[in-house]
């Protein structure tokens, strides 16, 4: 043991350095009692005397010498002073030494198991702590409220807190659920557990209520977002008469906060300066949040200039919320003054600031924050980690989001769903579903956020059957009670041809958000439902929930899509004069095309000009669309020219200029627009149509001949074309915008890619199920009348999705009306 105790006397970290003063008092009055007794004389009160005072005054050198000295003399403390130096030793991390002379303790008692049980929750050493308190029991010491206290503030450490269930019925059993100490023990162990109700009860059990319980009480009601009796509580403590402390005021500041009562948090703000607390770090961090949060940011920052700046919490609280609330160039800003005052950041000031960085897409920045991320070796943490991920991936970096996901040796599921909702943001729904694939490989547990971007990446392909075995798989793991996985499965259901499947998730909903109302509205709008969608919109003005821009989108869209001028135009005023929405771009778009498509070019022109912000590029190639349906050059060239101005290398509009000189037989202007793209090195995008079959996605372009069925496929065409021309089918040459002979025009039509994808859906599908086509161009004209004709004479339903609706075919008739 004396070597033991040489070998580590200059090597411990914790030796005293704060109070040189007092160790040097100490070490003359342990020199003045060495002098002052005779070598056989053994003071265990005087050695445990001064043990005491190397733990007060901080002196791990000399409280050492004294243990060598005690050795030396015999090693006869009593268990008093022997419980002094477990403590000392305890309190200077040195477990080892601490379970040693424990072990070697010839009497033990309640108060040498606490000591060793705190050493061991320091080191977390959870399990041994644990063990050792039913040592404790077993060997029949006492329990008493301090043992009790220890165990419960334990368990809450080793995030074990559901067990304080078991030690608290046997504080009941001992008659100390009375005790101030233990009860409020047990208040944080149910505070952490989520059961304030439980801890309410503990509370009112408690006989002298302190300072300390009526705060744990506060603070349970806070955290577990139970504003309202938080602020009861706080109430009845002021009544009572105790004086609230920095723990008091956070608390009541968080749930000020959570309930929106800001001039109540200002009156606590008030409390709190009258009776000195403000220099408290954590109640200017909560005054921080409530004026962030109410929108007075300069009155945040004025409390925030007047805190102490020494400590990075409240430079990151500042840089977080300025992060999350939208103002990123200002997160980036208190950052530099942060470093400029050289306090270092931590891992959360960083994951805050990749977060600002990610909002402003500034790439450039965000790698010179990684690499100081790496430079002070944080590049491993898990938030800093994620947060990275996050900013590569909203930078459209993938490759390097995904590098840092291969390369993180702890990911989370936060991790997963980072890199998962990057791929569905960049329209990589396929890699999406593929991770997914992986988490689920590897048992991670998939969160809220994971199903509803899963869900979203199979509504932008229009994966239908993984849709459906993710809504399975969501049912099972109870995320589909969630109200945002159950609007992605709204949107899912909607934009893969299921509308009815939509509105039954919808009317399963617990709760419905302005969210759940637009998604089923702009569903409704997107099938061409427009009375269920003006029906779904009065049900929502029944409900709390107000309509905003979205909400109107949807509505207007709705009114175009079914050519509704005077209802289109009413709900267009109503949201102006109404609702005080003002229009943005959307808006205007959807108020063109429902004038351009009716043939009333000129007030959907003058309507253009009217618009007070500079017309989008959507404004005017909505009525240059508008122009092409009915042949006016002249319009149809100015905003063609107009939408150039503004992105000059736009490629629908110059495609749709191309279709309205050919629609004019002005090849010539055709020849030039096209010689034009080439030089630009614009490209058009080619036509393609997709059917999805047995978990496969089938894809084809026009004329394709790739496919391993295509002699099936042509003749399948084949019948098709003799079948249609028998119930009275005549092409429509005009569909095709090339100069070639009409006999060149009908083989042309014929191999359009939704042609093809509908044969092969013929061929290789069950003949019961409906067909489900989707294509990324809008249908043409020929196409429409000849699938309406083909889904009499097959007796199938034929849904076909193309870039601006759905298209449902019955018995010979769209779902559109013709109009479209």
């Amino acid at each position: 043991m004396i070597r033991l105790l040489r070998s580590n006397f200059l090597q411990h970290p914790n030796h005293c350095k704060p109070n040189n003063a007092l160790c040097i008092i100490t070490q003359r009055t342990f020199l003045a009692q060495r002098t002052s007794h005779s070598p056989s004389e053994f003071n265990t009160y005087i050695y445990g005397s001064l043990l005491q005072s190397c733990i007060l005054n901080g002196d791990y050198p000399t409280g050492k010498s004294l243990h060598c000295e005690i050795i030396k003399k015999g090693n006869c403390l009593d268990l008093f002073a022997s419980n002094i130096l477990l403590n000392f030793y305890v309190k200077y991390d040195s477990l080892p030494d601490a379970v040693k002379l424990f072990d070697e303790m010839p009497g033990r008692n309640t108060v040498s198991f606490v000591t060793l049980i705190q050493g061991y929750s320091q080191c977390f050493r959870f399990s041994e702590a644990i063990g050792l308190f039913s040592r404790l029991r077993e060997e029949g010491h006492e329990l008493n409220p301090f043992v009790f206290s220890t165990v419960l503030k334990l368990l809450v450490s080793a995030e074990w807190a559901k067990l304080g269930f078991s030690v608290h019925a046997c504080v009941c059993k001992l008659g100390f659920n009375s005790d101030a100490f233990v009860g409020t023990a047990l208040i944080d162990c149910y505070s952490v557990c989520g059961y304030a109700e439980c801890a309410r009860q503990v509370f009112d059990a408690i006989e002298y209520k302190d300072m300390v319980s009526w705060t744990g009480m506060v603070t349970c009601y806070a955290e577990n977002e139970c504003f309202e009796e938080s602020l009861k509580i706080f109430s009845q403590m002021r009544i009572v008469g105790f004086k609230p402390n920095k723990y008091t005021f956070a608390s009541v500041l968080k749930a000020c906060v959570g309930l929106e009562v800001f001039n109540v948090g200002k009156a606590v703000h008030g409390c709190a300066f009258k009776t000195s607390h403000l220099q408290e770090l954590f109640v200017g961090v909560e005054l921080i949040d409530l004026y962030i949060k109410s929108g007075d940011v300069d009155d945040a920052l004025q409390v925030f200039e007047e805190m102490p700046k020494d400590d990075v919490i409240p430079w990151s609280f500042m840089i977080a919320r300025y992060a999350q609330s939208g103002q990123s160039e200002e997160a980036i800003e208190m950052f530099c003054r942060m470093r400029q005052g050289l306090v270092l950041p931590n891992q959360f000031t960083l994951a805050s600031l990749l977060q600002a960085c990610a909002s402003l897409v500034d790439l450039q920045f965000g790698n010179q924050i990684h690499c100081h991320v790496v430079k002070v070796g944080l590049d491993k943490n898990v938030f800093v980690s994620n947060a990275l991920m996050d900013m590569y991936a909203k930078c459209g970096r993938m490759e390097n989001s995904l590098q840092l996901f291969a390369e993180s040796p702890n990911c989370t599921d936060v991790s997963w769903n980072t890199v998962i909702v990057g791929y569905v943001q960049a329209g990589n729904g396929e890699k999406a579903l593929g991770l997914f694939k992986d988490m689920l490989e590897r048992q991670v547990q998939g969160s809220e956020v994971t199903y509803s971007s899963v869900l979203r990446a199979c509504a932008g392909i229009a994966a239908l059957e993984p849709g459906s075995q993710i809504h399975s798989l969501s049912v099972k793991t109870i995320n589909d009670k969630n109200t945002v996985v159950g609007n992605a499965l709204i949107d899912m259901y909607a934009k893969c041809g299921k509308i009815k499947d939509a509105r039954l998730v919808f009317d399963t909903l617990r709760e419905h958000d302005r969210v759940s109302w637009n998604t089923m509205i702009s569903g409704y709008s997107v099938h061409g439902l427009y009375g269920e969608a003006l029906k779904t919109f009065e049900l929502m003005l029944e409900t709390e929930c107000k309509p905003d821009k979205v909400t109107f989108v949807g509505i207007l869209s709705a009114c175009s899509n079914a050519g509704l001028l005077d209802r289109g135009q009413a709900y267009f005023k109503s949201m102006v004069e109404e609702y005080d929405i003002e229009p943005c771009a959307e808006h205007y778009t959807c108020m063109v095309w429902l004038l351009g498509r009716l043939g009333h070019l000129d007030k959907a022109a003058k309507l253009v000009h009217e618009i007070p912000l500079e017309p989008s590029v959507m404004v005017w190639r909505a009525l240059l669309s508008a122009c092409v349906i009915h042949n006016d050059v002249e319009h149809g060239r100015i905003s063609a020219q107009r939408a150039l101005e503004i992105e000059p290398e736009d490629e629908a509009t110059h495609v749709l200029l191309s279709n309205i000189y050919a629609n004019a037989r002005r090849w010539g202007n055709v020849a030039s627009i096209r010689t034009n793209m080439k030089r630009k090195g614009i490209r058009k995008e080619p036509g393609l149509s997709w059917i999805e079959n047995q978990g496969g996605v089938h894809y084809f372009s026009v004329g394709d001949t790739s496919h391993p069925d295509t002699k099936l496929i042509n003749g399948m065409l084949e019948w098709l074309n003799m079948k249609t021309r028998n119930e009275g089918y005549v092409p429509n040459c005009n569909s095709v915008l090339l100069d070639v002979e009409d006999v060149d025009k009908e083989q042309r039509l014929w191999v359009h890619s939704e042609r093809l994808a509908l044969a092969y859906g013929l061929i290789r599908t069950p003949s019961i199920s409906p067909l489900r086509i989707i294509k990324n161009l809008r249908i043409c004209a020929d196409c429409h009348a000849a699938i309406k004709l083909i889904s009499k004479i097959v007796q199938r339903d034929i849904i076909i999705r193309d870039m601006n609706r759905f298209h449902h075919f019955h018995e010979g008739i769209c779902s559109c009306g013709d109009y479209w």
